[in-house]
């Protein structure tokens, strides 16, 4: 995630990050700049097609469409930015867990053993968790504390051993029944977070929904020059990459956002958040 001041507009303006559409979309923009300019000087040149009137309304049809495919943009961003903010939610959730999990187990006051143990499982559940939404494994330091099997979902091994960790306690006399119900809901949580990440994960935007907004795009901006040139002249070169520029760079921005979990420049900053549920876990119980 990039980390910025959000007062300083000369920086906005004047500075292309690595992850400005704009980087993405210059190529496109070129293509789509030649494209019009041809478009211009045939028909101002050798179609002389200006003089139709029939033809000089064409550009009423992109007033009505810009509209449209302005509202369905706008739909595509707010929807990209709900999973963006509510797997935000998610991670923070996780956070608030795992702190007040460890200040329980620590006001317990439990044995070497059984405070090592919750000290390395607690933030291993949030590695794993991490790991997994990026479809990858995760095992971690010290990985004989928990064993895990990698071909299995590996968040809720961990959570299976915590559980099975805290029955253990309540066995042995460690903890009474009422710390065993006040724990085993804490831990129900982290199951809870996984299964909110993952509907996110796993539930992309409809792909025709998708589809169907990248090729309205394509055909109002390849359509532009033949009913503009009327009025702007060559002007259609650079105006219409610009708009290209601005319709397209929301359906980039969009996708981007829409799994927050991964590792593009606006994605959530999930390993700077794992590292800080495993500083503040290790804070509390050693």
């Amino acid at each position: 995630m990039i980390n910025y001041n959000p007062k300083d507009w000369i920086t906005f303006i004047f500075h292309f990050e690595k992850a400005d559409t704009f980087r993405k979309l210059w190529p496109l923009m070129i293509s789509v700049a030649v494209f019009s300019g041809i478009v211009a000087f045939l028909e101002l040149h050798y179609l002389k097609i200006a003089e139709s009137t029939t033809l000089r309304n064409v550009s009423m049809m992109h007033n009505l469409l810009g509209f449209v495919i302005s509202m369905l943009l706008v739909f595509r961003t707010n929807t990209s930015y709900d999973r963006w903010w509510e797997g935000r939610r998610l991670l923070g959730a996780l956070t608030n867990i795992s702190r007040n999990f460890a200040m329980k187990i620590r006001a317990l006051k439990l044995g070497a053993e059984e405070m090592e143990f919750f000290d390395y499982a607690i933030p291993k559940y949030a590695f794993a968790l991490k790991e997994h939404l990026r479809e990858k494994q995760y095992f971690g330091k010290n990985a004989m504390l928990i064993e895990v099997d990698g071909g299995k979902h590996i968040p809720n091994q961990v959570a299976t051993s915590m559980f099975g960790r805290i029955f253990d306690l309540q066995a042995a006399g460690k903890i009474t029944q009422e710390q065993l119900i006040i724990l085993n809901a804490d831990v129900h949580q982290f199951t809870d977070i996984c299964g909110g990440c993952e509907r996110i994960k796993k539930t992309p935007i409809p792909y025709s929904y998708s589809a169907f907004i990248k090729k309205f795009l394509f055909i109002y901006v390849i359509t532009l020059p033949f009913g503009w040139v009327f009025s702007l002249g060559y002007f259609v070169v650079p105006i219409v990459p610009f708009i290209l520029y601005v319709l397209a760079s929301l359906e980039l921005i969009a996708e981007e956002i829409e799994d927050p979990f991964g590792f593009d420049a606006n994605d959530l900053p999930v390993d700077e958040i794992c590292n800080n549920i495993e500083k503040h876990v290790g804070e509390i119980l050693k």
